[in-house]
This record gives C-alpha cells, structure tokens and sequence, in this order.
C-alpha cells in the first residue's frame, strides 16, 4: 500500500513537472530562443525518482562526445541534466507514446541497433550531428548491465570519428549509484514497465556519481577509441 502512494505521489510530480516543462519550452520557441527546459525536465525527474546527484570532473557541454557505461534509463536523466547531452538511442523508442515524442525534443539521434546493412547511414547521421552546439552520448556496451560488470564495447558507431572532426573529443564517463546499485540496475529480461514501477516505488533517495573523465583527441580506428574509452571507465571502476 505504501509502496502503491509513494509510486503515485511521484507519477502526480512527473506529470505537473512535464506540463510546466512543456509551457515554458513552447514559450522559448516562440521567441525563437534555444531551450533549456527539455534538459531541464529530464534532471528534475532525476529528483523526482530520488536521485540526487554528484558531478565528479569537468563536464564538456559541445564539440564532445561522451561514451558511458550504462545501468538504467536514469543514466539518461542524469547525464541530461549534468551537460545538455542528446542520445543515440535504438529506434523502437520513437514508437512508444509521448516517450518517443520527449526524446525528440532532446535532439535523440535514433538508430536501427543490429542493422548492420544500415552502419553506414547511422554513422552519416551521428556525423551530422556532431556538429551541433551540444554533446552526444553513446552508451557502448548496448545495452545495461549490472553496475558491477563492464560489458564489451560495440564501436561501429564509432566509425563516425574515423576521422573525427576538427576539435572533436571523447570524454569517457563512469556512472555509479553506489549502495543503490542492486535496487536500481536493469538488468536481464525485466520489462521496462516493471523496472520504471521499481525504481519508482524504491523509498528514499540515493546519491549517483557521475564521473566525467578526462577528455581524450579520438586517435586511431573506431575499435581503438572504443578501447581506450572503456578502459578508462574500467580503471575509475577500480
């Protein structure tokens, strides 16, 4: 029963926190003004399921693309929330009802995982917006692990940064949700509906880091940056 409240009280505050999202974005649109508040709204229902959250190092905000490990679709509020990034994310999610719709309010560069016939257009269109004023992050591993085990990194994205853009750096990224890890990762074949009713049912708050690490000129091969990138992120693991 308490579990059903909390799980509702929280679904109330997305929803009033979406509608003035949605005011205020419509309103810096009709002066044709760029808009915070897609990004904004993502880091406030990083509040609202609890997280609250510690930036450790300097996040880039453009001319950057972030790789991070992945553990939940909070990853996406919080690096939302700490750098303005958009997404490359799989493009079943432009189906989904008012998610699909959300996501492409914050520029999500939408790909056909698995279609390998397909590579080369998708690397086309991540160029492409590289050259946008605001950072693209890559979830490498594919798709979310345990927060414990770092999972092989898939580079052919990466070929866009073969050869990289002027100016262009890979900042590598470790996310950490600390004692809340085992709560909080999406892990398995867990469908999505009952992982979000989880998280949102889970009581209290919990700290997740955010471990922005050094920067890095994208040098060599999309297997090579892929590799350097994940072994940083292992190393800050350690």
């Amino acid at each position: 029963m308490i579990a059903a409240i909390r799980i509702a009280a929280r679904l109330a505050l997305l929803v009033v926190a979406l509608l003035i999202a949605l005011l205020l974005h419509g309103a810096w649109r009709l002066v044709r003004a760029p808009s915070p508040w897609p990004r904004r709204f993502l880091g406030t229902v990083a509040r609202i399921v609890g997280a609250r959250v510690r930036v450790v190092g300097r996040p880039l905000r453009r001319d950057v693309v972030v790789l991070a490990n992945h553990l939940s679709w909070i990853d996406i509020l919080l690096l939302a929330g700490a750098n303005g990034t958009a997404f490359v994310a799989k493009e079943e999610l432009l189906g989904v009802p008012l998610i699909g719709w959300l996501c492409t309010l914050n520029h999500t560069i939408f790909v056909a995982r698995g279609d390998r016939m397909n590579v080369a257009a998708q690397v086309a269109q991540l160029r492409s917006a590289l050259a946008r004023p605001w950072p693209v992050t890559i979830f490498p591993e594919g798709t979310t692990g345990d927060g414990v085990t770092l999972l092989p990194f898939k580079a052919a994205l990466l070929g866009a940064l073969d050869p990289a853009p002027a100016g262009l750096m890979v900042q590598p990224v470790r996310i950490d949700y600390g004692a809340a890890t085992r709560d909080l990762a999406w892990v398995g074949d867990e469908p999505g509906i009952n992982h979000a009713r989880r998280v949102l049912a889970r009581p209290g708050r919990f700290t997740a880091t955010l471990h922005f690490l050094e920067p890095f000129a994208p040098a060599g091969d999309r297997k090579t940056i892929a590799a350097e990138a994940r072994a940083r992120i292992d190393a800050a693991r350690q």
